[in-house]
């Protein structure tokens, strides 16, 4: 008889322990399961199936929650799927206009290469938020505009916008702590412009910022300095080889930067220089 209560005493428990869990289950909101599944996803690889299926059940629960509708989005760019991307990612400017328009921007920018739209969404971006500049991936939106502009040949535009990027950031914080590559494309536009011995001084920051270690930098200023100064021309291209074969070199994850160098562009001028 005592067996059989006991036995009885554990089934009750039981029974009361999973009433307890399914009450606190159906209990909780919309969003607060919509976060509970989103977390479990983010834990797989970004773009994994996985991750993607997870992130799409949050969006079910909750299609209001914006942070799971957004990397919904980022997973079908990441996985290679931009016809997904798009829509999914409107649906997420719908719910936070001021957040992701600039970020909108910066995907336009990277992705897609559409650097008219890109530069459409920053500029909206300072119409949305006057009173202060936004910054998508850690960088304000002069800065992304500068590349922008720089993307379409518009080196006039790219200029304003790199000058008013560094000036803002060295008032600031200081001149050692703005974005090295915001140099290094200045240096670029201003050859682009006509204006050499202008961007040697930008190279020359960058090399002063970054250790010395460019092979951008020291690419760029053997360029301009070859034919006046071929000696130096010449150690700084071996210099700049053995710095891209160590990583030193300026590069995005996924996508090819902007005016990105590779060994061969090195080798070419390297050729160059040794026939002066």
């Amino acid at each position: 008889m005592c067996h059989i209560e006991l036995k009885m005493e554990k089934s009750l428990k039981l029974f009361l322990s999973t009433l307890l869990f399914v009450c606190c289950f159906s209990c909780q909101t919309d969003r607060e399961k919509a976060e509970a599944t989103y977390n479990r996803a983010i834990h797989y690889p970004q773009g994994s199936m996985m991750s993607i299926n997870g992130i799409k059940r949050a969006t079910e629960i909750d299609p209001t929650y914006q942070q799971a509708v957004y990397e919904l989005s980022v997973a079908y760019l990441k996985r290679g799927l931009p016809h997904k991307w798009k829509p999914q990612y409107n649906k997420a400017v719908l719910l936070d206009s001021v957040q992701r328009i600039p970020w909108r921007g910066y995907l336009y920018l990277w992705f897609y290469r559409d650097y008219k739209k890109a530069i459409t969404d920053f500029d909206a971006s300072d119409t949305l938020t006057p009173d202060f500049i936004d910054a998508p991936q850690g960088h304000s939106v002069d800065y992304w505009r500068g590349i922008a502009y720089l993307g379409l040949k518009d080196y006039k535009n790219s200029l304003v916008y790199f000058n008013k990027f560094i000036d803002t950031e060295t008032k600031e914080w200081g001149e050692d702590i703005v974005e090295v590559t915001g140099f290094l494309y200045r240096g670029i536009v201003l050859i682009e412009s006509g204006k050499p011995e202008q961007a040697l001084i930008d190279f020359d920051k960058v090399l002063k910022y970054n250790r010395n270690q460019s092979a951008d930098a020291k690419y760029y200023k053997a360029l301009i300095l070859k034919d006046s100064r071929p000696d130096e021309a010449k150690q700084l291209i071996e210099d700049a080889i053995e710095d891209f074969n160590n990583g030193y070199f300026n590069q995005r994850p996924y996508v090819e930067t902007m005016s990105q160098i590779y060994l061969e562009d090195l080798e070419v001028l390297k050729k160059e220089i040794n026939k002066l």
